[in-house]
């Protein structure tokens, strides 16, 4: 067990609530997190208050509704069979969860929830299972979302929704992915009675609509853009470079909790290839379509990781002493052509730039998840965005992709870049294409305003 310190006899960490506190929610009904919030704002920490003082959705002001991404921390990632090839996903979301609550200082039982996406896991409650393994009060709970490689970025996006509703004020989001131990999956029915029908991916859409591979649906947006092998080789090679920049300027390490593996402690991303160069990137040959322009090396290859940030409201925020936060002002989920599902993400971002009237030319940054050059260039070319300003610190294309975390690095990504150098004001955008013809997009705004 990864425990944020030692467990007190309630099932939380040791200081998480001492035995004063604990008679206190025993008076108090085992009162939720925004009750006790309340409570010790108002400098009164008693039965009577829990039960009397809740920020209930009706009496919640602006502060209190007003959704910001405050901390986030990762696991490095690594490829499939990689470094983390015997480690569970529970096993890589656990520390992690951990890392996140002891960095803010947050009490544990303050957690509203626990959301977590993810892929390919074999089913159960994940996020259940890390918070109780990472020594979460057993109070807290734990959901765990799949909508594919948009799992990550939508559990943050719930998190803001329910904030910005009233129903809490603290919640740690993100996605895992253990695409090394993902169980095998196959069919109990089968022509042969007694023998199991093995199956690589479940199906995303219907056959008469179309439900192509990845990889061939990246083609079908190569051919459709006009994006050519040339531009696409040149953006994964500028991925591995901005991935390698990032690493060794130690822009990332402070975002990356070490994980005990059995090569020893893991504490930086396996994938970014330093030695790439244009001429080793022509030598890959297509992979999903003969004379097509998809290769190895520019598609991101699968990986095991885990995000989580800490989602509160600004309130919360303020308590806690941040001076610098991502505030979620908007989000939109569309749906596309399944055949050319690399720009749903895109299509999503315009949803979203358009409802909040905001021009493409006004964000400071944008992150993509770079499961292929191709959909990303399509996606830049959509919506008008120059490289300069996107995925500055490079994408999956150099880390790897894994499914359920990936979205939620794009919102990390932009908290760090924002810590380093974000302005007031700015606008940022996180997008994710997704199997089955789905988008994602998330807005954000930089509050660099020391308080």
């Amino acid at each position: 067990m990864s425990g944020l310190s030692g467990s007190g006899g309630d099932g939380a960490p040791a200081g998480v609530h001492d035995t004063d506190a604990r008679a206190v929610r025993r008076n108090a009904g085992d009162a939720p997190p925004a009750q006790r919030r309340a409570a010790r704002a108002a400098g009164n920490l008693t039965g009577a208050a829990l039960t009397g003082a809740a920020l209930t959705g009706a009496a919640a002001s602006g502060a209190d509704r007003e959704p910001v991404v405050v901390l986030g921390r990762r696991t490095a990632f690594a490829r499939r069979n990689g470094v983390f090839g015997r480690i569970l996903a529970d096993e890589l979301l656990s520390p992690v969860l951990s890392a996140v609550v002891a960095a803010v200082g947050i009490p544990a039982a303050d957690i509203d929830d626990v959301i977590i996406g993810n892929a390919v896991g074999g089913g159960g409650n994940v996020a259940r299972l890390a918070a109780l393994a990472a020594g979460l009060p057993s109070r807290v709970p734990g959901m765990t979302i799949d909508r594919q490689c948009g799992s990550g970025l939508e559990a943050i996006v719930l998190a803001c929704r329910l904030v910005a509703s009233g129903a809490g004020s603290a919640y740690l989001a993100g996605g895992v992915e253990s695409c090394s131990t993902a169980p095998l999956r196959a069919h109990r029915l089968t022509s042969t009675p007694g023998h199991a029908d093995f199956f690589d991916r479940v199906r995303f859409s219907p056959d008469e609509v179309g439900d192509p591979d990845m990889g061939v649906a990246a083609e079908n947006v190569a051919d459709r853009f006009g994006i050519t092998r040339e531009r696409q080789d040149a953006y994964a090679l500028r991925s591995h470079r901005l991935a390698g920049v990032a690493q060794d300027t130690g822009a990332l390490a402070g975002e990356i909790v070490p994980v005990h593996a059995e090569a020893g402690l893991v504490s930086a991303d396996e994938g970014p290839r330093r030695s790439l160069t244009a001429e080793l990137l022509r030598r890959f040959p297509p992979v999903f379509r003969p004379g097509g322009t998809v290769t190895a090396g520019n598609s991101c290859a699968d990986a095991d990781g885990a995000v989580v940030v800490l989602v509160t409201s600004r309130r919360v925020a303020d308590s806690l002493g941040l001076t610098g936060y991502l505030r979620f002002v908007d989000s939109a989920v569309t749906g596309t052509d399944p055949n050319h599902l690399g720009i749903a993400g895109a299509e999503a971002a315009r949803l979203v730039l358009d409802r909040q009237n905001v021009a493409s030319a006004d964000l400071a940054r944008i992150e993509f998840n770079e499961a292929f050059a191709a959909q990303v260039l399509a996606s830049m070319d959509i919506l008008g965005i120059p490289e300069e300003r996107a995925n500055l610190q490079g994408g999956a294309l150099a880390v790897g992709h894994p499914f359920g975390a990936s979205g939620a690095l794009l919102v990390l990504r932009l908290l760090t870049q924002g810590r380093a150098s974000g302005r007031a004001g700015e606008l940022s955008l996180s997008a994710v294409s997704i199997a089955g013809g789905l988008g994602v997009a998330a807005l954000w705004r930089w509050d660099g305003t020391a308080r």
